[in-house]
């Protein structure tokens, strides 16, 4: 393959998609794991947006010139990772992400919380987003530390005295005798464990499953993946209702 300026390393190209690190692709590729258009890639290739990769027969998503000018990313979470760009704080999600391009979170997941949070490169995105978030339904999973009474579902959905409001109503259904998802439309800080509190509850585990229309799906915790283009034209079109209801 005829090197250009547009060429990449392959373990570079690997990381970008969020397949893994670079370490990790390494090891992949010393393995025979990867394959470039039908043949076993070596060490140090170089690849274009042109070549095919695949990872044990399942092709890599091409990361095109559109999602490297303009993307959103949606990440897994694990617990113990800061949704926070300073630098100072070891944790946090742009060092744990490792992006080749700078990146935003877009609003913030706590620490001791996993799940799907966006990240973007577009500053635009983060406004538009965090200032129609209060319309926006955010799913969540949630595993408490003993079994939930029969009207726990009902006292969560119809609003909660936390931080000196009352939690907007939301929808909350029980999964098993400790689990329960609901869904919100606002963000109140560290609000599912407060309104938990309230009942007596305290929360084992708590998952972002799903944002607006965006569901976390088996994307493996600490990984991430680009929005697909249907994903991103059904956001564009959310987002442009959000501004005109204002």
């Amino acid at each position: 393959m005829k090197e250009t300026t547009e060429n990449i390393s392959l373990n570079k190209y690997i990381s970008a998609t969020g397949y893994c690190s670079r370490r990790e692709a390494d090891k992949l590729i010393e393995q025979g794991r990867v394959v470039i258009n039908h043949n076993i890639a070596n060490p140090g290739t170089r690849v274009s947006a042109t070549d095919k990769i695949f990872i044990d027969d399942e092709l890599l998503k091409t990361v095109g010139s559109s999602q490297q000018n303009q993307f959103i990313i949606a990440f897994n979470k694990p617990v113990n990772v800061t949704s926070t760009t300073d630098e100072k704080d070891r944790s946090n999600i742009i060092r744990y992400i490792n992006h080749p391009k700078r990146i935003f979170p877009i609003g913030r997941l706590d620490k001791d919380s996993e799940g799907l949070i966006f990240l973007t490169n577009n500053g635009d995105f983060v406004n538009k987003i965090l200032r129609s978030g209060n319309e926006h339904e955010k799913e969540y999973l949630v595993t408490v530390n003993k079994k939930l009474t029969t009207d726990f579902a009902f006292k969560m959905s119809t609003g909660v005295r936390i931080l000196d409001t009352v939690t907007l109503p939301c929808k909350v259904k029980t999964i098993s005798s400790k689990v329960f998802s609901i869904i919100l439309k606002q963000g109140l800080n560290r609000q599912i464990r407060k309104m938990c509190e309230v009942f007596g509850y305290e929360v084992v585990s708590l998952k972002r499953v799903r944002i607006m229309h965006i569901k976390i799906g088996n994307l493996a915790i600490g990984k991430w993946r680009y929005l697909s283009e249907p994903e991103m034209n059904e956001l564009t079109q959310l987002l442009e209702k959000s501004k005109n209801s204002i």
